[in-house]
């Protein structure tokens, strides 16, 4: 297997909504905010839903690995419940294995609304569910010794149990990926992110935002110093600056498309990651990898929600 991913495993609930929904609401326009399942019923029922999908960071960057013909598979812990079967079959269509038993679980399957302003950003709300509640024990150790990179969420790290299946997947694995994920989550776990991204991981993906916040640095050359100081390679996406990445000392760069219609960002940096992915595990140099994410988030942002079929 070319790639496990291990990330929350989340129905995607996809609705379109005004500027105002977001303030009314007291969200945070283009980040997630982690709520209770009576707060997302309540949200819900004032909601028009476009789509549902079976998604999560993770599992979008996996479904659009296998979608360019790669071997690959999923870990994520969901309920037997109708979104739990849901999410599973949904999986299944796009030829990705789902390595996780799902059971009945005192806690339903994990939900991510996905609010989509008149902008094109996307504003999430998301009860974890039994997502969050992943453990060691849920781990497929011989699936992660059989792949060649494990890639993870910076949103599945949280203290206690999903800590331990973290730690524990990362110390079978071959190599290792992980996406920051978004800045709620990096300002929330900085010193352990820190402590990730310097001794454990391969490779990191991030965003400007998240890697500027998660080293505190005062300008983007402090990025750059900090990536080949720690002799790691990092992949940077920078909207309409492009993207780039810094392996060891090398610094490539990629410019982002012009001339998009551009309907919906979600999935945008999931896309990226399994597009850049797709590059490193079939030889593709690093502007490859780089040309094949951009390729990939381009195509995505044109369409609503985080699939491109």
């Amino acid at each position: 297997m070319k790639i496990l991913g291990i990330g929350n495993a989340i129905v995607d609930v996809i609705c379109k909504v005004d500027e105002s929904f977001i303030k009314e609401n007291n969200l945070t326009k283009s980040t997630m905010k982690l709520v209770d399942e009576s707060e997302l019923k309540k949200l819900l029922s004032t909601l028009k839903i476009e789509e549902t999908v079976s998604g999560g960071s993770v599992a979008n960057s996996i479904v659009g690995l296998s979608q360019l013909g790669n071997k690959v598979g999923f870990i994520g812990k969901v309920s037997d419940d109708q979104f739990g079967n849901r999410y599973e079959e949904g999986l299944k269509k796009e030829n990705v294995d789902f390595f996780y038993s799902k059971k009945k679980e005192g806690t339903p399957t994990g939900t991510c609304l996905i609010l989509i302003t008149p902008d094109s950003e996307r504003t999430m709300v998301t009860f974890l569910g039994t997502a969050g509640k992943i453990s060691e024990k849920d781990i497929n150790v011989d699936a992660v010794k059989k792949s060649e990179i494990l890639f993870l969420e910076g949103y599945l790290w949280d203290e206690g149990e999903p800590k331990k299946a973290f730690e524990k997947a990362i110390n079978k694995s071959n190599r290792v990926a992980m996406s920051l994920s978004d800045l709620f989550c990096v300002e929330r776990h900085k010193h352990h992110f820190l402590e990730l991204v310097k001794n454990k991981l391969d490779i990191t993906f991030a965003n400007e935002q998240e890697i500027i916040s998660l080293i505190d640095a005062k300008k983007f050359d402090d990025v750059i110093d900090f990536s080949k100081k720690i002799n790691k390679l990092m992949v940077i996406t920078r909207g309409k600056k492009g993207a780039l990445a810094v392996n060891k000392n090398e610094v490539v760069e990629c410019s982002a498309k012009d001339n998009l219609k551009i309907k919906d960002l979600t999935g945008a940096g999931d896309l990226f990651a399994g597009g850049f992915l797709h590059g490193l595990i079939n030889n593709k140099t690093t502007k490859e990898s780089l040309e094949n994410g951009t390729e990939m988030s381009s195509k995505v942002i044109q369409i609503f929600g985080a699939r491109l079929s």
